[in-house]
């Protein structure tokens, strides 16, 4: 093995590696003991277990309880042959994304496909987990909603091992920045932007924005946000920006909310734009609680007109967001995908629009 700059734990992984692609080991074959790597390289067994660690965790090498650790068979992909496709989102049971994965397995059924669903609850180390799991299955390719997108990638390594085994897999909502597979996204800035300048073009001045940003969707619709008063030389009111992460989405916008709606009469917001229908819904809440109403004394804007955008006493205005579309959109692009042999397939960007309901009025 030669020396490198590497981490020890690399350059013994890059050997290995070379010693699987050569087939001087094959699948099947027993590896040599942690002892005896240690021992031929001159490095500790903790440094042999790492390296045994990724390669397991990317499917070259498996562990037998008792008998030691063995070269995996490859799993190669042979498009359609197999029918299951893994998808990975945010949540399950939450918002919209039910919708979202109905219109996938509405898809992949027509076509004689099955789906795998794993959530990672928006959380990164369940994200890892999920990926894992959905590794080691047979699997024709893979839907993945990526996980706090706005904050890094801690499970690249993942994302590599699925590009070895030849397993097709495309991103909705967002991307991670140093991946580079298709996407079908929203044009979330823009949408945005729309909500905003529907409420300066209705008069408003002071208007405050919320916005979850551990995502690259709640990044983006703050920068339309900002947009909108740039391009119409609109100050911000102090504090207008309320960003959260998804931990604090249950508290920290409303708390905020509440405490702007208490100030005197011409300090406080006249419009809330929203990240979302469900945060908007909450914040009519706020609304209520401080003694005021929607929209005689604020105008709301959500997005993603949501089932709950029309569930509500007031009737949101909001930005439309595909959902079901989105879905059906990546099983075609998928399979499209694995029938050309993982051909590079043209990313997807829907196009919002501005839906006017009640919850909005001229001042």
């Amino acid at each position: 093995m030669k020396q490198s700059q590497l981490p020890k734990y690399l350059q013994l992984k890059q050997e290995i590696l070379s010693w699987l692609k050569s087939e001087q080991l094959k699948p099947g074959d027993q590896m040599p003991s942690e002892n005896e790597i240690a021992g031929k390289f001159q490095m500790s067994r903790q440094t042999v277990r790492q390296t045994f660690g990724e390669l397991e965790q990317e499917g070259w090498l498996y562990r037998m309880q008792g008998k030691g650790t063995f070269v995996s068979t490859p799993k190669v992909n042979k498009g359609l042959e197999k029918n299951t496709i893994g998808m990975i989102t945010t949540s399950i049971t939450d918002y919209i994304f039910p919708h979202i994965v109905k219109g996938a397995e509405a898809a992949l059924r027509e076509q004689g496909f099955s789906m795998l669903l794993s959530s990672t609850d928006n959380n990164k180390e369940k994200e890892g987990e999920s990926l894992k799991t959905m590794i080691g299955q047979p699997l024709s390719g893979l839907i993945i909603e990526p996980t706090k997108s706005s904050q890094g990638n801690p499970n690249l390594n993942f994302y590599l091992s699925l590009e070895n085994k030849q397993i097709p897999y495309l991103m909705i909502n967002a991307r991670y920045p140093e991946i580079d597979c298709p996407t079908i996204t929203v044009e979330d800035e823009a949408g945005t932007f729309l909500g905003t300048e529907h409420l300066i073009q209705y008069g408003h001045k002071r208007i405050a924005g919320f916005f979850k940003t551990d995502d690259m969707q709640g990044v983006k619709r703050l920068r339309g946000f900002l947009r909108a008063h740039q391009h119409y030389k609109l100050a911000l009111m102090p504090n207008a920006v309320v960003q959260y992460i998804t931990e604090e989405k249950k508290v920290k916008p409303f708390d905020i909310a509440l405490a702007m709606l208490k100030l005197p009469i011409n300090e406080r917001p006249t419009a809330f734009v929203c990240y979302n229908d469900e945060l908007a819904v909450s914040l009519l809440e706020a609304i209520r609680q401080a003694g005021l109403s929607v929209p005689a004394d604020v105008s709301v804007v959500g997005f993603d007109d949501s089932s709950l955008a029309t569930a509500t006493e007031v009737k949101l205005t909001t930005l439309s967001h595909p959902k079901a579309e989105m879905g059906k959109k990546a099983a075609e692009m998928l399979l499209k995908m694995i029938e050309s042999k993982n051909k590079k397939v043209e990313d997807v960007v829907y196009t919002t629009e501005l839906i006017i309901r009640e919850s909005t009025r001229k001042i």
